[in-house]
């Protein structure tokens, strides 16, 4: 399968509503003497900005596996140390004092191996806060799939949505790390989104949850997937008497402290 293409633009489209949840993990950050902080799948910068803002007194690098977002994530913080790399086979050059990672971690596997590694890249009192999507049960996602099981794409799909991670549930993250921190605080949001209508759910996820599936199409195959997709969400979001669409859109948030 293609790797799909980030787009800075698209992402961005929904900055405010996009930075929200990475604004309320870093909240949840104990404060300490922070030196080195490390945001993992920085994207275009803007979580990279509130770890700067929160702790001016600290060294901090962002990593990204795409090119894209790094090239937009240097213009915006040229302050700041940006890295294009893969968390899975990353490794710091020295411990860190925090590690963040907001909305990535679901897209890479092995959770049981990849938490317990990034603990031990850790100084004494530091954490790792991570925030995840966590609706592959939503009816967003749903009409991902079922659109994707038409016959006329489907063998071009086969892998587009296992691209995704199954998200564990605070349980079984709290069980994964507790022996690595010595506090593990887990917790779960639901955000409402109010988009403009079902057109401002699709623009919403072309910048993350259809990556995959759009990435194998030619254009005029994704002009249909839209159009399907679009219909399928017709069954399940109603607009509003302004034609405003409330989207919730749960999260599950981790800061475990070592």
């Amino acid at each position: 399968m293609t790797k799909p293409v980030w787009s800075p633009e698209q992402y961005l489209k929904f900055e405010d509503e996009r930075t929200r949840p990475a604004s309320d993990l870093l909240s949840a950050v104990p404060s300490r003497d922070m030196k080195f902080a490390v945001d993992l799948g920085c994207g275009p910068g803007n979580s990279t900005e509130l770890i700067s803002q929160r702790f001016p007194q600290a060294v901090v690098q962002g990593i990204d596996s795409s090119a894209e977002m790094i090239k937009e994530a240097k213009a915006r913080l040229p302050e700041c140390d940006f890295a294009t790399a893969d968390i899975d086979s990353w490794q710091p050059h020295q411990n860190a004092d925090l590690l963040y990672a907001n909305a990535v971690m679901q897209w890479l596997p092995d959770h049981v191996r990849l938490f317990p590694k990034l603990m031990g890249f850790l100084n004494t009192g530091g954490s790792l806060a991570i925030q995840m999507p966590d609706n592959l049960k939503e009816p967003t996602h749903a009409a991902m799939r079922e659109v994707a099981r038409d016959e006329m794409w489907a063998a071009k799909m086969a892998k587009a949505a296992s691209s995704r991670s199954q998200v564990g549930d605070a349980s079984f993250y709290f069980e994964l790390l507790r022996s690595h921190g010595r506090r593990v605080d887990i917790w779960r949001t639901t955000y409402h989104h109010p988009l403009q209508g079902l057109d401002g759910i699709v623009e919403w996820f072309k910048g993350s949850g259809l990556r995959p599936y759009l990435s194998v199409l030619d254009a005029d195959e994704r002009s249909l997937f839209l159009e399907k997709y679009k219909d399928c969400l017709a069954r399940s979001y109603r607009p509003l008497h302004d034609g405003i669409v409330l989207l919730p859109f749960p999260r599950i948030f981790i800061v475990a402290t070592r």
